[in-house]
């Protein structure tokens, strides 16, 4: 039967009881979602959207159904029986000293540290010639805001280290303010720099810093189209207002993404410019040179380009242009044009991302989704391959020139992130700092698996769970995916999955199309009118699960954020009958509008655009999530999760997705939306939030999944 509808906004669940030791829910009543009469054209073809007036962040009647919409979901997760065990089970968990990584600038070693559940990192320093134990605090973003949820977001110093420029994130927002320090004294030097997004921050000697931003939009911040990033240089002591544009000021052209950086004699100012997420134009300066131009490396988009080093003169570039695995080449900066690179690591058969560090280039190879990493010589000859601590991600192979040792890290999904110290010339290997966390990885097993998609390609994936675990089909087993943007799943520790993992769960990974796991046409092969073999993809995961008794539909969920959103709401409206549970976090769920929010237009290298031709915008109609909601279907148990400061994939999305879910599903599995408040897309959510939420989403999962105790 359908699910009915309260015509108020304050709203509770009715209850049913199901056995006499507990109330389960049985039939959901959701507030009132109100349809209105808008209908979009698009090549002569209508198409209703009925819940257009939620995509108005600022209005009251948004506000209102934000909080309806929680009381009812928050109702219904507090009469889940163990949601407290497990928030305080993940509290118990995430309660470690949390180190990174040393690096030092001037006089003092850096780095951050989390005493356990610290809302947001500490970073600490320390005179060069002293030790860790005379460490002092010198930012605690834990005092920024009363609640946590403002973050440090980036950090740079001058040459020499005694000026730092840090920006800080408010309620998980991407606009960010730039505030200026000496760093001895820390104490702000000039005013406050605002509204700079999708920005670093990069020092000319110690005169100012370039950054990029947008021109703050008309109407919403948070979720108003930004489609023209620009360069800016700024002189340390003047004001913001006098702030040079170095690139973008022409209307004519514009970039939706622009970087500019310095190489490391600050010799070349470095500038790429993109019009999607994929594909850069690239110039480069000679900044001793007066009135010296721009020169453009490559002129056009179809490659990814940047810059890793310079030997004066010599210029060396990480490319996949006639390279869908990246190579390393060199050129003179004075004629760099692609006709006259030179290979220096050639292209493999396996994506390589360089760094490089003391004189050296470190190349790390991903092999099936996991790091195999080569060390060179400055003319390019193998020293030799690292030895790893075992099978998983290593990174952060990168140090100065005149560096002697590199700190890397290391992980898999059974071994918590760990730092190792490698002395660089003699390449020796020390464990420099390993967490003490309330988990023993011999209990767990790890494994990779191929499986084959629907046209026959086969697909890697990574299930984890407890050794032993019978596979008799009745394991409540989490996937997850991505499948876009380039981006790979490589073998990771979640704190947050060890709740998961130590109840009987199994987490299952998949490397989906779409992704960068083999690179170039690895990417491709999801993009566009070919976004189905993502999809696709994730569906013969979840049946290879199934026929291999790990688990059944009754027990699977299949999770996913942002892109990995997407990939959710599509399956479950493909395949409802395929899973019993739905977790799309975050996600970009309204494909005919994507690109009319904040920065979304740069997604149309994998999405394409509902304006681009018929063709493209029946193919995204075919699949957008929030118009396949189908009358008398019964979905999976559905949890969405958003947060109202995101203004990279606004809320919106998932606010017509759940809209247009509790007006259709059919049966009583619920359909909640979780907006979390004084959130953003993820990064710098404060450690108290990020608990909560995942307690939430595990007690969901697995009171749905028919799990009565832990």
């Amino acid at each position: 039967m359908k699910n009915y509808m309260l015509l108020g906004l304050g709203v509770s669940m009715l209850i049913g009881c199901a056995t006499e030791e507990e109330e389960k829910p049985e039939t959901m009543l959701y507030p009132e979602t109100r349809m209105d009469e808008t209908v979009d054209t698009y090549f002569d073809r209508e198409v209703k959207d009925p819940y257009r007036w939620l995509e108005d962040d600022r209005s009251e009647e948004t506000e209102a159904w934000v909080k309806a919409q929680n009381e009812v979901t928050f109702d219904y997760l507090a009469k889940i029986p163990y949601r407290e065990q497990l928030k305080k089970r993940l509290t118990e968990i995430w309660n470690y000293e949390k180190v990174g990584a040393p690096f030092t600038r001037g006089n003092y070693t850096y780095f951050y540290k989390n005493d356990g559940l610290q809302n947001q990192s500490v970073l600490y320093r320390y005179p060069k010639d002293a030790s860790i134990e005379d460490a002092k605090v010198f930012l605690n973003p834990n005092e920024f805001s009363e609640d946590g949820t403002t973050s440090l977001a980036g950090l740079s110093f001058t040459e020499d280290g005694k000026t730092a420029a840090y920006s800080i994130s408010e309620g998980g927002s991407d606009w960010r303010k730039i505030i200026v320090i000496d760093a001895e004294t820390r104490e702000q030097k000039e005013d406050t720099l605002m509204d700079v997004k999708f920005s670093g921050i990069s020092w000319f000697k110690d005169e100012g810093f370039y950054y990029s931003s947008y021109d703050k939009p008309e109407g919403s911040e948070l979720s108003a189209k930004t489609d023209q990033h620009k360069l800016y240089y700024h002189k340390l002591g003047t004001s913001q207002k006098k702030d040079e544009v170095i690139f973008g000021a022409t209307a004519d052209e514009k970039h939706r993404y622009v970087g500019g950086s310095l190489t490391d004699d600050h010799r070349f100012l470095v500038i790429s410019a993109s019009k999607s997420t994929s594909g850069n134009r690239l110039f480069i300066k000679d900044l001793t040179k007066k009135d010296a131009e721009l020169v453009s490396v490559i002129d056009h988009y179809d490659n990814d380009l940047y810059v890793l080093d310079n030997h004066d003169e010599k210029l060396f570039l990480v490319t996949d242009l006639d390279a869908p695995n990246k190579r390393v080449v060199h050129v003179n900066a004075s004629n760099p044009s692609p006709e006259n690179w030179e290979d220096f690591i050639p292209e493999t058969e396996h994506v390589l991302s360089p760094s490089t560090a003391g004189g050296y280039f470190f190349a790390n190879y991903m092999v099936d989704a996991v790091s195999q990493v080569k060390q060179f010589d400055k003319e390019g000859n193998l020293v030799r391959e690292v030895d790893l601590p075992g099978v998983g991600s290593a990174g952060g192979f990168g140090a100065r020139e005149e560096d002697e040792v590199l700190y890397f890290s290391f992980t898999n999904y059974t071994t918590p992130g760990s730092i190792y110290k490698y002395e660089i010339e003699s390449g020796e290997t020390e464990l420099h700092i390993q967490p003490e966390i309330d988990f023993n990885p011999e209990e767990y097993e790890s494994k990779q698996v191929f499986y084959t998609s629907k046209d026959g390609t086969k697909i890697p994936m990574i299930i984890t769970h407890k050794k032993g675990v019978e596979l008799n089909g009745n394991n409540p087993t989490m996937l997850y995916g991505y499948g876009g943007f380039n981006i790979s799943l490589t073998p990771s520790f979640s704190t947050a999955n060890v709740a998961w993992l130590e109840n009987g769960g199994v987490y299952a990974v998949a490397n989906l199309r779409g992704g960068g796991e083999y690179g170039k046409d690895w990417h491709k092969a999801g993009t566009k009118m070919q976004k189905q073999n993502v999809f696709d993809d994730f569906i013969a995961a979840a049946e290879f699960l199934i026929e291999e008794n790990y688990t059944s539909s009754e027990k699977l969920a299949i999770r996913g954020g942002s892109n990995g959103g997407l990939l959710v709401g599509a399956c479950m409206t493909q395949r409802p009958e395929l899973f019993q549970v739905a977790l799309p976090a975050v996600g970009v769920l309204d494909m005919l509008r994507y690109h009319t929010f904040t920065s979304g237009a740069g997604w149309a290298y994998d999405y394409g655009t509902s304006e681009d031709d018929l063709e493209m915008f029946e193919y995204l109609l075919n699949y957008s999530p929030v118009h396949n909601v189908k009358e008398d279907v019964e979905y999976p148990a559905t949890l969405i999760t958003t947060s109202d400061h995101d203004d990279r994939v606004v809320p919106a999305h998932s606010f017509k997705f759940a809209a247009e879910l509790q007006s259709k599903q059919t049966g009583t599995n619920p359909t909640l939306i979780r907006i979390e408040t004084d959130a953003g897309h993820g990064a710098g959510k404060p450690t108290s939030k990020t608990i909560e939420e995942y307690a939430d989403i595990f007690a969901f999962t697995f009171y749905n999944m028919g799990v009565e105790k832990l």
